[in-house]
């Protein structure tokens, strides 16, 4: 198993829209650094959902349940999505800052890569964070 962050715009797809759904594509990915890391997703990987923007925070957990597929919004055929599906919440949103605050998250791609909106996740990242937001890692 492997461990990713995808970042959303709560304005545009927030976790209260992903846990209503409970399964759903995640589209709209135009980066290509990205959408390669899509493309290494398998299904049962675990992925933090991380809100953007104002919130900057990890605020639950889904799961890779359909691997790398074209995206219906790209009209060039350039770009793919995955589905997710909901797992749980974290029990304690783990902030950005929280992130640059922790000595041994320097390296994460969140702090180094900042404008990469899915990203892998080492298993001592996904373990730290789960800890820093009291919630199980599996």
């Amino acid at each position: 198993m492997a461990y990713w962050l995808m970042k959303t715009e709560p304005g545009s797809w927030s976790w209260d829209d992903q846990v209503a759904k409970g399964v759903e594509h995640w589209d709209g990915v135009r980066n290509y650094q990205a959408s390669n890391n899509m493309k290494a997703m398998q299904i049962g990987d675990r992925v933090f959902f991380y809100h953007s923007v104002k919130e900057k925070k990890i605020v639950g957990i889904v799961e890779v349940c359909k691997e790398y597929y074209p995206d219906h919004t790209d009209k060039s055929g350039r770009f793919g999505m995955v589905d997710v599906k909901t797992l749980y919440p974290m029990t304690s949103p783990v902030s950005l800052e929280e992130i640059k605050a922790h000595p041994d998250l320097q390296d994460m791609a969140l702090i180094k890569q900042s404008r990469l909106s899915v990203m892998p996740v080492s298993n001592d990242e996904w373990q730290i964070i789960c800890e820093m937001g009291d919630t199980k890692p599996y």
